[in-house]
């Protein structure tokens, strides 16, 4: 898959996220994470832009994210 692109080892996780941009809002999943990216399960990656801000509520974070692949429920991002 992408393993061999990414710069930083990327942990599984299983968290609620908020994908945040404009005034809107729409849950996602956060399947896995580093300090560099994130992979976000969602319903559909339609009418996601592509900056948007990843809120994850249980660790008190608010990243600013670039959509770097899109896939049919699934979406890859880098932070900054």
């Amino acid at each position: 898959m992408d393993e061999e692109r990414r710069s930083k080892t990327r942990h599984r996780v299983l968290k609620a996220g908020t994908i945040e941009f404009g005034g809107g809002a729409i849950d996602c999943t956060v399947r896995n994470f580093s300090d560099a990216g994130a992979a976000l399960n969602v319903t559909s990656p339609i009418g996601i832009p592509e900056r948007f801000t990843l809120v994850i509520p249980v660790d008190g974070k608010h990243l600013s994210c670039t959509v770097v692949w899109r896939k049919e429920k699934q979406i890859g991002v880098r932070f900054g």
